[in-house]
């Protein structure tokens, strides 16, 4: 990013600020004023002794003059360059199985819940990854898709946003889950393919088995990875369920057997990550994108945005407010 003026003449404008104050200096364009006298011959002569309204003036000249400056910017036409990378080849398709059994209310992930961790990571990753496509399937005791593979990253960060715990039910179906995504990514013409599981739990819904949906990846040629999340022990859990409204608070004995998703995930090409952290899901999903990557051609593209009008509307309002401040609350002669 960079900053330019389109006219930087307008900047000359400046020289008027000390001109004024020297023709004020020389008793020339000086204000108007009526000295009043108000005193007998052992009287005291009237003095304005208001701190409060001497600060206001100041404030109100200020403004004046912070109004000045501004139209000078303005008439400069300032301009801000931005530089961005336009893909001209695809790169990997990534689609996100999330996990929104109501485990994943647990709060056991550097304060945070569980589904809170992984969407939060799923949003940097997106950000620090721009020439991937991403796609997203929510996944409780059913599955469906949030977002389809696409490379508009605020349109999925936007509906990532709308994920919470409950939506697809009470349950686990990690087989329908995986090959929801299967169906989903497999006739896309990226040439390398990946599905990402987070779950904090074992497969317990859905008529799929994982192994099924496994096998079914690595025919279609798309590599597995999942990643478990959450700690071991007792831990805080406090979710609405989204279709009744009530809440549900409590406590989770957390602890699964992770050998199942290790080993589809291993069956499909990928592996298995462990995760308690925000920075071991960072680490975990960094590592996946990396191992995925493919080389993309792209060229840079500047992109300008004008500030003229924002500067002169900033400008406007700091002339108003002095104009307010010395006409209407000082009484002041214009």
């Amino acid at each position: 990013m960079s900053v330019d003026f389109m006219n930087p003449a307008g900047f000359l404008l400046v020289l008027f600020v000390p001109l004024f104050y020297a023709l004020r200096k020389i008793k020339i364009l000086n204000q108007v004023s009526f000295p009043l006298s108000f005193s007998d011959w052992n009287g005291w002569v009237f003095t304005w002794n208001n701190k409060f309204r001497r600060v206001v003036a100041i404030i109100g000249e200020g403004l004046c003059i912070l109004g000045y400056m501004l139209i000078i910017l303005a008439f400069a036409e300032p301009v801000i360059h931005h530089q961005e990378r336009v893909y001209t080849s695809r790169g990997t398709d990534v689609m996100f199985v999330l996990d929104t059994s109501p485990s994943m209310a647990a709060r056991d992930i550097n304060g945070i819940t569980r589904i809170e961790a992984a969407t939060k990571t799923i949003e940097k990753l997106v950000d620090a990854n721009p020439g991937a496509s991403y796609g997203l399937i929510a996944m409780g005791s059913q599955a469906a898709v949030v977002v389809p593979i696409t490379n508009d990253k605020e349109t999925l960060k936007s509906r990532l946003a709308t994920v919470t715990v409950g939506l697809m039910g009470e349950g686990t179906a990690i087989g329908t889950g995986l090959s929801t995504a299967v169906y989903h990514i497999k006739a896309t013409s990226a040439k390398r393919k990946c599905i990402v599981v987070l779950t904090d739990g074992e497969n317990n819904a859905g008529e799929i088995h994982p192994e099924t949906a496994s096998g079914l990846a690595k025919k279609n040629g798309i590599i597995l990875y999942t990643v478990g999340i959450g700690t071991k022990g007792t831990v805080p859990l406090e979710y609405v369920n989204p279709v009744t409204g009530k809440i549900y608070s409590g406590y989770l004995d957390s602890s699964f057997d992770s050998s199942n998703l290790e080993k589809i995930a291993v069956a499909a090409g990928g592996r298995y990550y462990s995760v308690e952290s925000l920075s071991a899901m960072n680490m975990a999903l960094s590592s996946i994108i990396k191992k995925q990557d493919v080389v993309q051609s792209y060229y840079i593209r500047t992109i300008d945005d004008y500030y003229y009008y924002h500067v002169l509307a900033a400008a406007l309002i700091a002339l108003i407010l002095s104009w307010i401040i010395r006409r209407l609350y000082l009484k002041e002669v214009m």
